[in-house]
């Protein structure tokens, strides 16, 4: 371990179409404000909210099974604050009635294209794929995916309602976040809420992948990148709520999807942040994910433990990145 690899995430900074075929978009077709007038989130959308009472917990690892290059330590007690965050992963359901009542348009729409890993892609996707990024040739780059059809235009989400939302940037999370009252949660909340009350462990649920030989999360079982064998039980995406929740309620802590956090993403995070609701705000380029997805494997990009950390550039959306959402306790007293 230590060597960093890039199965993670394709950038979209990685590719480059046509000036025809990909553009920024504005910031009113991002917000989506010339389709709809936005209406008020349903007041039935995240009812569930779990309570992460504050305190104190050792953030990061030393330990050798870690990424050195994307700074998970060295390991240091962090101390934070109460909040609330969602027990499950922001679903396709949930997403859907944000766009149904803004008319938010994704990045993925706007570019015209997203990454799709190229075992979930029909054979005719496949053949109108132009490009593929060399350093990552299991991401296709796939003219027509978003969240809504997220293998390509021949695909859609009928019966994944209940799967996290994918082909997410970050800029679209923070928009559904104001729409709907919340916020991402800092990697620090992330992490703490990650571990469960468990400490120093290296999942959710401790330190062995399996529990009484039972899977407890949905990441790559097999070769990687060429055969998945999904004795988990999946090869994509997962219902948000497969597998057991953690010592908190949360479900899905560890693979399934990538889930954005609102830090600027930095190796330095250890050095550079308090030991206080430690937040990484300089600018960077890239923005802080967390939990792994369902392609991480042991031999490639062990990135499905709680201390391990990835990012991305806040316009880039994959089929493994999705989201979660926290809210603080101003937000919680407001909302009563």
């Amino acid at each position: 371990m230590g060597e960093q690899h890039s199965c993670c995430a394709g950038a979209r900074a990685s590719v480059k179409l046509g000036e025809a075929e990909q553009r920024e978009p504005h910031d009113n077709e991002r917000k989506g404000s010339d389709h709809k007038q936005p209406q008020q989130p349903p007041t039935d959308l995240h009812l569930n909210m779990i309570a992460i009472p504050g305190g104190t917990f050792t953030m990061g690892t030393n330990s050798q099974e870690g990424f050195a290059r994307d700074g998970e330590g060295p390991a240091r007690s962090v101390n934070i604050s109460g909040f609330e965050i969602s027990p499950y992963a922001v679903t396709n359901g949930q997403f859907g009635r944000f766009v149904e009542s803004t008319g938010y348009v994704t990045e993925a729409e706007r570019f015209g294209w997203s990454f799709v890993f190229d075992l979930l892609a029909s054979e005719e996707t496949k053949a109108n794929v132009k490009q593929v990024p060399q350093e990552v040739p299991w991401w296709l780059v796939v003219e027509g995916a978003y969240w809504a059809a997220p293998e390509g235009a021949d695909s859609n989400i009928e019966t994944r309602m209940d799967h996290p939302v994918v082909h997410i940037s970050w800029n679209d999370a923070a928009a559904y976040c104001q729409w709907a009252g919340m916020r991402l949660p800092t990697e620090a909340e992330w992490e703490y809420a990650a571990r469960g009350g468990l400490e120093g462990k290296t999942y959710p649920w401790g330190d062995l992948l399996k529990q009484d030989g039972e899977h407890q999360c949905n990441i790559w079982q097999g070769k990687f990148p060429v055969k998945n064998n999904a004795s988990d039980g999946y090869v994509g995406t997962a219902p948000v709520d497969a597998y057991k929740p953690n010592g908190y309620g949360l479900y899905n802590m560890s693979g399934n999807v990538w889930e954005w956090c609102s830090d600027w993403f930095s190796p330095s995070y250890h050095q550079q942040t308090s030991a206080n609701n430690p937040f990484y705000d300089k600018p960077s380029g890239g923005r802080s994910m967390r939990g792994g997805s369902y392609l991480c494997h042991r031999s490639y990009c062990n990135r499905y433990r709680v201390a391990a950390r990835s990012g991305n550039t806040p316009d880039s959306s994959t089929g493994n990145c999705g989201f979660r959402v926290v809210r603080d306790k101003a937000m919680m007293i407001s909302s009563d």
